[in-house]
């Protein structure tokens, strides 16, 4: 089975057109190389994977193997040669243009700090995960929530090499992976933390609690969480707050990213463990919340929530756009007080609230319960 990503492929297009080089930044497994490679096929070019000794060889001397190339130059896994950055910059402040780069990595705070740094106004950044529910189309949703987006977890011939694929994947991210990135952190200190993120997915992060729970300080773990989020593995999702005269919570909310990590590092191995299981309500939202941000890609986005109980799971804005919405696992949900204050103090143009169900219905003006393909359709066009 392929699954084509027609959406991903034509903004790397756009990208490459307006601007010297796009980096394509994303977990390690989730497809950056078959897309490289696509292009890289498609328009020739000179093609250097870093994890191949021989490639990484040849770029002993950067900039006498780079500098005379033409067409398409593809670098993947830059993180291993943060040395090669300075050399991109010289390179691609050439006049005219000579050559076009694509560079892949597997996001790391050096690779991003460097790319910040070094590249700034050189290079446009692409953030990629997995295959999205565009990319595997509506029939197969549970699926994906179920498995994850990772391609080679969801294309697995049967639910069991799934689960293998996932817990291989886990081991080696924490063994080698982390290590590579320039993280020293025991494996087993953050397998422990990152089962314990699992457990609070979707809630407000406490790291006093978690660093009580791990005998380290809060400051600590807060640096493995942030590790994690610049492994694009854990989401962290910023408070919105500003004068409305009520008191509003100010700490960020933490999501496994992919759902078939979540469901691996929870214990739940099929669709029948994950209906009984009493974090079904939150691994939906994180799901999607994921599958919105990645189709969608907004300026800014937010959570909401008040102190005496109003709240919003996410809040897009876009070109002064502000859109709410909110993920009920639910197989009809209703209109709440929460919903109209969210509506009425954040001055949203439009909420939807995310089901599980077939059919689009009007709860409220302005308020739509709707299933996550009909939503990401219209948020489209609204963010267009």
């Amino acid at each position: 089975m392929r699954i084509d990503r027609p959406t991903l492929i034509a903004q790397i297009q756009r990208r490459l057109k307006s601007s010297p080089a796009v980096a394509l930044l994303g977990p390690r497994q989730c497809g950056k190389t078959t897309i490289a490679r696509y292009f890289s096929q498609k328009l020739g070019g000179s093609y250097f994977d870093l994890e191949n000794p021989s490639d990484l060889q040849a770029l002993a001397e950067p900039m006498q193997a780079l500098g005379n190339l033409r067409g398409l130059i593809v670098i993947d896994e830059v993180q291993r040669r943060p040395d090669l950055f300075p050399v991109l910059r010289v390179l691609l402040d050439r006049r005219p243009i000579r050559a076009r780069f694509l560079i892949l990595g597997s996001a790391a705070p050096e690779l991003l700090q460097q790319t910040s740094e070094t590249l700034a106004g050189r290079v446009a950044l692409i953030e990629m995960a997995g295959f999205t529910s565009e990319e595997t189309g509506q029939a197969a949703l549970d699926k994906l929530w179920l498995r994850g987006g990772f391609p080679a977890s969801f294309l697995a011939r049967n639910q069991e090499g799934s689960v293998e694929w996932r817990e291989d994947f886990i081991k080696t991210f924490l063994e080698r992976d982390l290590a590579q990135l320039g993280i020293r952190v025991p494996a087993p200190t953050m397998r422990r933390f990152w089962s314990m993120i699992a457990h609070v997915s979707g809630g407000i992060w406490n790291g006093s609690a978690i660093g009580s729970s791990l005998g380290e300080a809060h400051t600590t773990v807060r640096r493995h969480l942030d590790v994690l989020a610049a492994a694009m593995v854990i989401r962290i999702l910023q408070p919105w707050h500003e004068n409305l005269g009520k008191r509003q919570v100010k700490a960020p909310k933490v999501f496994v990213r992919d759902t078939g990590l979540l469901h691996t590092l929870l214990g739940i191995r099929s669709q029948a463990e994950l209906q009984r299981h009493p974090k079904l309500g939150a691994s939906w939202e994180g799901f999607v919340i994921e599958q919105v941000l990645s189709q969608i890609k907004p300026s800014e986005a937010y959570y909401w929530r008040t102190t005496a109980g109003a709240e919003l799971d996410l809040l897009l804005i876009h070109q002064g756009k502000r859109i709410g919405v909110e993920v009920k696992y639910s197989d009809a949900p209703s209109l709440t007080p929460s919903m109209r204050t969210a509506l009425t103090d954040l001055k949203l143009k439009q909420l939807y609230i995310i089901y599980p169900g077939e059919r689009s219905y009007a709860l409220a003006e302005s308020i739509e319960a709707a299933p996550l393909g009909d939503v990401i359709a219209k948020l489209q066009k609204l963010f267009k």
